[in-house]
């Protein structure tokens, strides 16, 4: 039992000393799986840490600020509907080749703010949500040098976002692609 500890108490010393630090932002289209509604565009941005945990696979948790939502043809206009989460995906990443990856993993999700845009007026909408939100996403990646990358995932929501919604789930799905800024060392 000792050993074990010692080896994986290397192994985690070792991928600490190789992490990276960066930034990603870029575009979320997203829409909810009501019928009826049409996709929104939207933006993320947040901070990453990539740690290496064998020689062509990574793990790649992140914190960022997710601008999702919906809209609504409420045949007058459309009607928006803004849900503004802080979302944590940690995705396992698998280097095909050392600028290209591919990647998946789980993502919760915090809502911080949800409002109802429509007629030139703005309606306060958070009590109707659930305030978490769990999804899985899949994606890839290419740098283009060592620091800086594209990136595009798809989230897809597992969890009804909206309360008390007997009969129905509404889930939230999101296509993102953006940039990825590395810091080196």
């Amino acid at each position: 039992m000792k050993k074990v500890f010692l080896v994986g108490a290397i192994a985690l010393f070792g991928a600490m000393n190789a992490q990276t630090f960066g930034l990603k932002a870029g575009m979320n289209v997203s829409s909810v799986s009501e019928s009826g509604t049409k996709s929104k565009v939207g933006f993320y941005g947040g901070v990453l840490m990539n740690a290496p945990i064998a020689s062509s696979f990574s793990i790649q948790p992140e914190v960022l600020y997710s601008g999702k939502g919906f809209k609504v043809d409420s045949g007058i206009g459309d009607v928006t509907g803004n849900l503004d989460y802080i979302s944590i995906p940690v995705m396992i990443q698998y280097n095909v080749v050392p600028q290209f990856y591919l990647e998946a993993g789980p993502e919760f999700s915090f809502l911080i703010s949800a409002n109802a845009k429509g007629g030139g007026a703005s309606v306060d909408v958070k009590d109707s949500f659930n305030g978490f939100d769990v999804g899985v996403g899949l994606g890839a990646g290419y740098y283009f040098i060592p620091s800086v990358g594209i990136n595009a995932r798809y989230v897809a929501g597992f969890t009804d976002i909206v309360k008390n919604n007997p009969g129905s789930s509404v889930k939230n799905g999101v296509f993102q692609v953006g940039l990825t800024y590395k810091f080196m060392k």
